[in-house]
């Protein structure tokens, strides 16, 4: 029985879009220049030509070659690593990384798994972990970002790789579960206990985790229960205040007002934190909360509305202009930017995550 569960889990884990949405190009350059030319700068012919996204190739321990894209904010307040869910790549979550920059003001790196998009290799869960390592290598000794300006972003099977770094790094500024799996096992069967045939063991790292953790579900999933972001709420050491978004399914969250909202207050309630000198970090989130708490009942105005003066709304095409013009009474479309773009059958059977 073991080893035929392991391999169902194995098998229905990974869903690379094939063909893949994108090609990586060498950009022309003018001219001739007489010195050894640096490398070519590299270039995703389907998404639009930005000059503050840079387009990477990374090597990992295992060998395999992944594909990177790096969107940089003038200003930035932190960096946020984004691990993306299931059937989607770079190209379909490029238009997503670059909302969330403008719209929260801070470096979002995104990456392709391996056998994911041009990423060399097969996608397996060691694999995943090694390519979110080779990441991280990248954003540490390449840009210079420093752990306690880190955000690690997990979406669905997403939370796999980003659970398994975030336990192993004690000074990260905060972590966001979105839809988050407690275990591969666990989305197909509902098991008790954690087997060692089980992948994306997430329900046993997250007590780890020392930073403020946000998770983010919605309660009408059909494909990960909400009841597993709840577990690993619980878990938590360092609690956020937690989303869950009312109706919400496991392919549409960016289009609920109350996603970018939330996240705009975690990521400034986090940023502040990390700049106070005493106290825990649990102590410190906590009192930032009950302080905006306090405020707002005197001064009778909202922490979004709040949040919204200090971070402007920089982008014409929202996330929340999106939702206004697409979003039908009482029937959320399913999001365009998803990260897991997968047939009815799959969603259906729950096979998928």
């Amino acid at each position: 029985m073991g080893g035929v569960t392991s391999s169902i889990a194995a098998k229905f884990a990974f869903f690379p879009p094939h063909p893949p949405s994108y090609t990586v190009v060498a950009a022309e350059v003018g001219g001739v220049s007489d010195p050894p030319p640096a490398p070519p700068r590299l270039e995703i012919p389907e998404v639009p030509s930005k000059d503050n996204v840079d387009v990477l190739k990374l090597r990992t321990r295992r060998g395999n070659e992944i594909v990177a894209v790096y969107v940089k904010y003038h200003r930035p307040t932190c960096t946020m690593l984004y691990s993306h869910g299931n059937a989607a790549d770079l190209g379909q979550m490029f238009e997503l990384f670059v909302e969330l920059s403008n719209r929260l003001r801070l470096n979002v790196m995104g990456y392709d798994y391996s056998g994911y998009g041009q990423s060399t290799g097969k996608p397996t869960e060691c694999n995943t972990y090694a390519d979110i390592d080779a990441a991280y290598k990248c954003l540490k000794e390449q840009y210079g970002v420093k752990d306690e300006q880190l955000i690690l972003y997990g979406q669905s099977v997403g939370s796999g790789p980003t659970l398994d770094l975030a336990s192993r790094i004690p000074e990260l500024r905060g972590v966001v579960l979105h839809s988050p799996i407690l275990s591969g096992l666990r989305v197909l069967y509902p098991v008790k206990r954690t087997y060692w045939f089980d992948i994306y063991k997430n329900i046993d790292k997250v007590g780890a985790v020392k930073c403020p953790v946000l998770v983010i579900h919605g309660t009408a999933d059909e494909v990960v229960d909400v009841s597993h972001g709840k577990q690993l709420w619980e878990l938590c050491k360092v609690k956020y205040e937690p989303l869950w978004v009312s109706g919400g399914g496991h392919c549409n969250l960016e289009l609920y007002p109350e996603f970018i909202k939330h996240l705009k207050k975690f990521v400034q309630t986090i940023g502040k934190s990390k700049a106070t000198a005493n106290g825990s970090k649990k102590d410190t989130v906590e009192s930032e909360n009950q302080g905006k708490a306090s405020k707002e009942s005197e001064s009778g105005t909202s922490g979004t509305s709040e949040l919204s003066t200090e971070i402007p709304e920089v982008s014409r095409n929202s996330l929340d202009s999106r939702l206004e013009k697409s979003k039908k009474p009482g029937k959320p479309e399913k999001s365009r930017m998803s990260t897991d773009h997968v047939d009815r059958f799959r969603r259906r059977k729950g096979l998928v995550w």
